[in-house]
């Protein structure tokens, strides 16, 4: 549950949403692209700009948002008897969008180098998507929401399920991948958020309340200088 949170995400940086279990950061992030509509007792009063251009407006379909707004969630989810170039362009169905065989290609090529995974798939392409490793099958999951040129990519604890090797080849990637696509990660791990983003909002839900945001602002000066103590005591691994 949240309230009153109100927050911008600059467009082409990577804003890191930190804070305790429960308060509600994974919450906002489904909000960010209406999955947070697949919970049958959810509800939501505000709205959700992108572009100037609220995402929730009557005349503007779900699937819209979806494609515009990419994700990536906590645990690796190709499709695992689909080949590694069907994950990928898998969302071009789901979305509607139709390309020839000599687009797909490309778009399968694109969307892995960008993912940073062709050099380790090109020759296997048809292999199925779950035989590859779990920092790979994250990759793979990336590169699937890449493959319909999203303007937004949510992620939510891409590397909790990851070894240390596959975590760093991720965060390279959101690098990489920052310069063209605006990202929004959730993360538990306070040097990753340090590490790979420019912006970083602070949530906390205190004694029953719902979540908020205590702080937000530049990374560096809220691990730095925070203006609220109970910042400095999250960041400093006080509590939480």
């Amino acid at each position: 549950m949240l309230d009153r949170v109100s927050l911008t995400m600059p467009a082409g940086q990577v804003t890191a949403l930190i804070g305790p279990s429960g308060c509600g950061k994974s919450t906002f992030l489904r909000i960010l692209n209406r999955m947070h509509e697949l919970v049958p007792s959810a509800a939501l009063a505000g709205s959700v700009l992108l572009d100037g251009a609220d995402i929730y407006d009557a005349s503007r379909r779900v699937t819209d948002a979806r494609r515009r707004i990419g994700m990536v969630f906590q645990k690796p989810n190709p499709f695992p008897a689909m080949s590694i170039a069907e994950n990928v362009t898998s969302g071009l169905a789901l979305t509607g969008v139709k390309v020839s065989k000599g687009e797909r290609e490309q778009i399968v090529e694109s969307a892995l180098t960008r993912a940073g995974l062709w050099k380790e798939v090109k020759d296997r392409l048809r292999a199925p998507g779950g035989g590859l490793s779990g920092g790979q099958q994250q990759r793979l999951c990336i590169a699937r929401s890449l493959a319909v040129r999203p303007r937004v990519l949510l992620m939510d604890e891409p590397c909790s399920a990851l070894d240390p090797t596959s975590t760093r080849r991720i965060e390279e990637t959101i690098g990489e991948l920052s310069q063209e696509v605006t990202i929004v990660i959730v993360t538990h791990n306070m040097q990753q958020a340090a590490r790979v983003s420019q912006q970083c909002a602070f949530f906390l839900a205190e004694a029953g309340t719902p979540g908020a945001i205590v702080e937000h602002g530049d990374t560096e000066a809220m691990f730095s200088q925070p203006s609220d103590p109970r910042t400095h005591d999250y960041v400093n691994g006080r509590f939480g």
